[in-house]
């Protein structure tokens, strides 16, 4: 299973988090939810706001985030931390 990333085109935050991912190796899907109306449904469904970078991965859900808050929200989740590879992170 991949974490989804759920993304619009020319945000910062998105990039800065899908360079963060890339350097670390971890393997993701994007949904851009400006051209995928179902990505923009399910990124409501989970986070109740249409904010973007959000990443799903199963139970695991981090809304609107900066690499840094990314981090911090990991820090209570060290199993998912560790699935994406991110321990040392």
């Amino acid at each position: 299973m991949k974490p989804i990333v759920y993304i619009k085109p020319g945000c910062p935050w998105c990039m800065d988090a899908l360079d963060f991912l890339d350097k670390h190796q971890v393997k993701y899907e994007t949904r851009n939810v400006l051209t995928d109306d179902q990505a923009m449904q399910r990124l409501r469904e989970i986070s109740g706001k249409t904010k973007t970078p959000t990443m799903e991965f199963g139970e695991f859900t981090c809304a609107d985030f900066s690499v840094d808050e990314l981090l911090a929200a990991l820090e209570d989740a060290p199993s998912v931390r560790q699935q994406l590879g991110l321990e040392n992170a």
